[in-house]
């Protein structure tokens, strides 16, 4: 561990590397892969995406929105950025591994629409592995690649500037939106940040605090909570561009498990998933639909209850998922973050707990790979 670590990452902008007087950031430890199972974790990460994307496709086309606790009114939208190839930057699968060849990564949930712990995967620890480890490699190609597809977005983009937006209230959020921000900025867009707050309708757009319409938006604000604002019924009327798409709704939502698990029985990357009940399962784990950093989950275990959360989730329904128990490192448990950029595999980042559910307390540690 660094000696002067706090300085060093705050001088990257990483404000955020402790919260609550714990460690949010730990170098005191790390993960070390092997070329062979990065190999692994990448074809899982793309085929996973593949999957979802047919998912999605799937209930589109048969209209299975009821399960997804999504108001009526923004269907239309859904399809509509589903049909004219809405452009996407990027997600997260949340992984179960321990690293066995033989024994392939599980998919736990995908974070498709809001996904965080991006600037720490890819800045953070990339400087880390440069001063202790400068002969060794790391799976992160995430800003190369990010610049790469903001070019490849910009001309689908209107020719006016691209505004990033979040809660500026939260430090996590607002280094996340200003690092996407700057990626878009080195492939050439214009852009500027806009707090979520500061988002007006003057009746016909979407306005800044100028009365600017916004023609292209990014937002790191959830789009189950950005249907509910007091402009939300405004989105659908409205021309703007938004990243992550509408059609990101039905990928972050815990409904579309169940619906890959009947598309995809068995399948070695998913985990057995049901509505309202857990069918024949002894162990599972139950989630609400669009909860957040591990809240209100159940961990059942041979029909006893191992653990459990508190929460504000729950009232938009349940999933009852496979127990999967993540691997136990004397007492810490790490949740592999796969990211895609652009629709392929680019990179991770580790959480890891100590309790066997990740929350917004699990520390991130880096990882590297070996010889």
């Amino acid at each position: 561990m660094r000696p002067d670590w706090q300085d060093k990452v705050e001088d990257l902008g990483f404000n955020y590397h402790t919260l609550n007087n714990e460690v949010y950031w730990d170098e005191s430890t790390c993960y070390e892969f092997s070329y062979p199972q990065i190999e692994i974790l990448e074809n899982a990460t793309n085929e996973l995406h593949s999957m979802c994307l047919k998912a999605a496709e799937h209930v589109i086309k048969n209209n299975l929105y009821e399960r997804f606790f999504t108001k009526k009114e923004f269907i239309p939208l859904i399809k509509s950025s589903w049909e004219q190839s809405s452009p996407s930057i990027y997600g997260r699968f949340d992984l179960s591994w321990n690293g066995n060849l033989q024994t392939p990564p599980r998919m736990l949930e995908y974070n498709a629409d809001t996904p965080t712990s991006l600037f720490e995967a890819s800045v953070v620890q990339w400087n880390w592995l440069q001063e202790c480890f400068p002969k060794q490699d790391q799976f992160n190609s995430l800003h190369e690649k990010m610049v790469a597809h903001w070019k490849e977005i910009k001309p689908h983009l209107k020719k006016q500037i691209l505004f990033f937006s979040c809660l500026d209230e939260f430090p996590e959020d607002l280094v996340n939106v200003y690092y996407m921000l700057e990626c878009a900025s080195e492939a050439g867009i214009k852009t500027q940040f806009i707090s979520v707050t500061d988002i007006g309708w003057n009746g016909e757009n979407f306005t800044d605090l100028e009365e600017n319409k916004l023609c292209n938006m990014f937002k790191l604000y959830p789009w189950e909570w950005l249907i509910h604002e007091e402009f939300g019924q405004h989105l659908i009327h409205s021309d703007t561009i938004w990243i992550e798409p509408a059609w990101k709704m039905l990928l972050s939502n815990k409904a579309i498990l169940p619906i890959l698990w009947q598309l995809y029985p068995g399948h070695p990357y998913l985990l057995e998933c049901y509505y309202d009940e857990p069918g024949k399962m002894k162990s599972y784990i139950k989630k609400p639909l669009l909860s957040r950093e591990g809240a209100n989950v159940t961990l059942v275990e041979d029909n006893v209850l191992l653990h459990q959360t508190g929460g504000d989730y729950g009232s938009e329904g349940f999933i009852f998922q496979q127990l999967c128990k993540l691997p136990d490192f004397e007492g810490n448990f790490p949740v592999i973050g796969s990211w895609l950029i652009g629709g392929e595999s680019a990179g991770m980042g580790i959480r890891e707990s100590r309790s066997p559910i990740t929350d917004n307390f699990s520390r991130f540690v880096p990882h590297l790979i070996g010889k």
